[in-house]
């Protein structure tokens, strides 16, 4: 075969094994106990690798949250010191089948998501979802939100879960997106069907403590972004096994860390290539506005590089009152990713544009061939830390990304 066929083959079996992936959430479980090489005194968050002092302000602010909350200082200026001098070890959540929505932060106390792809038998994780600590606050509320997930609600799903020997994943998600979602900012549906499986899951465990179960039920069901992580670590651990196909141009991650946008690539092994982070383009809360906004960040677009997200916005109109835009724009933007993607899901679809599946596999060829980067909606953190979230909206990946995996694969794959 020439090189084009075989590229062509190779992508058929990453388009394979995205559509075959079957994530079942199988256990939520402190990150020590989950992830290989987590060390005592370590902190993994979202994007592409970077040091401490490059950092941008809402992801320095969601660390030193994670410092106070693992009990290593007491205070912000403590937390800043030991991070300057470097005693707590800092690395990508992709590295260790992580992932985390905007700074992405996990430590070893932390409960994360288990999703098990049970068509490949691997494995990932993510954390739970919420407005502040994760976009760069460490006040004593932030940081007492994190506790209650260890203490509290955590405990309390893992036990119903263990009762009903896990939860699949894959039916929600396909009901969920004929219901209006979009699986990256929009979990209205996903998480009303989530807590509606998990309500049952505890009146079928027993408890000694009564106060924990209602306490655990007004979480899950007021919490209309809690299936967010579910659907981070269902995707990753979707993406995980097409990686590592010899010349397949397939996309496996798209990650962001508020300075850079990293890419990998299915024939590039695990190689990032990366190009600034770009602007959001979005809807502010009250008292906030572009001037305050950081770069995009989060790994949460690993929901769009499985075909979710931005990718089947034009499924979820409800979404734009959040991130802006028209009904038209969306529809547009789902039609527009599929002229970058090698093929479609048999299972997850949009009604709206005639039940199509949504587009799966982004080809960093058609991407440059094209000039067509990947939609994504995302939220909005502030540029300096110690705030909550400030907004949300839409924005492209960068094409420099895309062009220097190209080249990076010429070179590898035409000797």
């Amino acid at each position: 075969m020439d090189i084009k066929q075989k590229i062509e083959k190779a992508n058929e079996e990453a388009a394979r094994r995205l559509t075959l992936g079957e994530p079942v959430l199988v256990d939520i479980a402190p990150a020590r106990e989950v992830i290989l090489g987590m060390k005592d005194k370590m902190i993994t968050h979202a994007g592409p690798p970077i040091e401490w002092n490059r950092m941008c302000g809402a992801m320095q602010g969601a660390i030193i949250g994670m410092v106070i909350y693992e009990g290593w200082a007491k205070t912000p200026d403590e937390a800043r010191n030991i991070l300057d001098k470097g005693e707590i070890h800092l690395e990508p959540n992709h590295h260790h089948q992580n992932v985390g929505p905007m700074a992405g932060t996990i430590s070893p106390s932390l409960p994360l998501w288990v999703v098990e792809n049970k068509a490949f038998g691997n494995r990932a994780f993510c954390r739970q979802v919420e407005g502040n600590q994760q976009f760069g606050d460490y006040s004593e509320q932030a940081i007492q939100g994190l506790r209650m997930w260890r203490d509290v609600w955590a405990p309390t799903l893992r036990k119903a879960l263990h009762t009903i020997g896990g939860l699949d994943l894959k039916p929600i998600i396909a009901k969920a997106l004929q219901m209006g979602d979009e699986l990256h900012n929009r979990h209205t549906a996903s998480s009303s069907l989530f807590a509606n499986a998990m309500a049952v899951a505890i009146a079928q465990t027993e408890y000694e403590n009564k106060g924990s179960v209602i306490g655990t039920l007004k979480y899950i069901t007021n919490h209309e972004l809690i299936f967010l992580g579910l659907a981070m670590a269902a995707g990753k651990a979707i993406a995980d096994p097409a990686c590592d196909i010899e010349y397949s141009t397939v996309v496996t991650a798209m990650c962001r860390n508020g300075v850079e946008f990293g890419i990998r690539v299915s024939g590039l092994g695990d190689e990032w290539f990366t190009a600034p982070a770009p602007v959001v383009n979005g809807l502010y809360m009250p008292g906030y506005s572009v001037e305050d906004a950081g770069l995009d960040m989060g790994d949460s677009a690993i929901t769009e590089t499985v075909g979710w997200g931005g990718f089947v916005i034009g499924g979820a109109p409800g979404i734009l009152s959040l991130v802006g835009g028209t009904p038209e724009e969306a529809l547009n933007y789902s039609r527009e990713m599929g002229k970058i993607t090698v093929g479609v899901h048999p299972n997850y679809r949009m009604p709206i544009l005639g039940f199509a599946g949504a587009p799966i596999g982004i080809d960093i060829r058609l991407v440059v061939q094209n000039n067509i980067t990947p939609i994504i909606d995302t939220a909005i953190a502030h540029k300096d830390s110690g705030y909550p979230k400030i907004g949300a909206g839409l924005l492209r990946a960068p094409a420099e990304c895309f062009k220097k995996a190209l080249i990076a694969f010429g070179k590898r794959y035409s000797a």
